[in-house]
């Protein structure tokens, strides 16, 4: 085990795996949980209580990313953008997006594209101002460097990346 802050040890989900060759993994794998289900949390209830209840957090991204930078997205550019492998997934997300009128898609020659309409681009705006409200202020009043913050998600993508790895070398076992 390496050394941690607290007295207990570190904490983990799982202390079986943090006897292996990087403890700090099975602390980073635990947090990166409870952030997880924390931040679907999140975006389900602050959409909702941006007026637009009843959305999963697969929902809530593929709107996001159907509003980002005002360009139209195709199905696999949003799968790419998130990781997710399962496109059926975001094709849900995508008819269920269009049947509630915040996002219209169409086609670019064979694939599927999205672009949000007026009222996803209002939701997204009405998510804003209530993420503002309640996540940044408090993310604001804990002085965290922003730095830090951006340098925690170089990390966290950099490991997203051994995970894969390890996920496609998993598979030829």
């Amino acid at each position: 085990m390496t050394k941690s802050a607290s007295p207990l040890g570190p904490v983990v989900s799982a202390a079986h795996l943090a006897d292996g060759q990087v403890p700090a993994l099975s602390e980073i794998e635990f947090a990166l949980t409870v952030l997880h289900n924390a931040f679907q949390r999140w975006m389900v209830r602050g959409m909702s209580a941006a007026g637009v209840p009843g959305l999963s957090p697969i929902d809530v991204l593929v709107l996001h990313a159907s509003n980002h930078r005002d360009r139209e997205k195709t199905l696999s550019d949003i799968c790419m953008m998130y990781n997710i492998e399962d496109t059926h997934v975001v094709a849900y997300a995508m008819k269920k997006l269009e049947s509630m009128k915040l996002i219209s898609t169409g086609r670019r020659g064979k694939e599927k594209t999205v672009k949000v309409t007026g009222a996803g681009a209002d939701a997204c705006r009405r998510y804003r101002e209530v993420r503002e409200g309640l996540l940044a202020s408090g993310v604001k009043g804990l002085a965290m460097d922003e730095m830090e913050l951006s340098r925690v998600a170089g990390l966290l993508h950099a490991l997203s990346g051994q995970y894969d790895q390890a996920a496609r070398a998993a598979v030829s076992l």
